[in-house]
């Protein structure tokens, strides 16, 4: 069993910047794929990044390009996602997942390939 735990959301003005960590128990998140995903008010759950288990691939959503980057610190057990250049679209709660895949290249958008889930984290971008 995997434990996923969110961590440094908040409220932050338009331009800024987070950074949130994804912390898990349990076996070696190196074993998992990892991706972030998020869910606004009146919206669907939506992609937002996601890396491979060795670190080497990561894939993104095409609105989080240029401006968000996924990482993973095998030492620490932790997946970040640095947000840059914030917008108030951005707000939402942003959920870390894991993937049992056994490929070591995947890195998949699809929510219904993950295993498991974290309790989220919320992100607030004011104008």
């Amino acid at each position: 069993q995997v434990q996923l735990v969110e961590s440094g959301g908040g409220l932050v003005k338009a331009g800024g910047s987070l950074t949130l960590s994804c912390a898990t128990s349990g076996r070696t998140f190196s074993s998992y794929a990892s991706g972030w995903f998020r869910l606004a008010p009146g919206k669907e759950r939506e992609f937002v990044a996601a890396i491979s288990r060795t670190g080497l691939w990561t894939n993104y959503a095409d609105s989080m390009t240029g401006r968000f980057t996924i990482s993973r610190d095998k030492s620490k057990n932790t997946v970040y996602l640095q947000m840059n250049s914030l917008k108030p679209e951005d707000t939402a709660v942003y959920y870390c997942a894991a993937d049992r895949t056994n490929g070591l290249t995947t890195a998949r958008a699809d929510s219904s390939q993950y295993d498991y889930w974290g309790q989220g984290t919320q992100v607030t971008v004011s104008s």
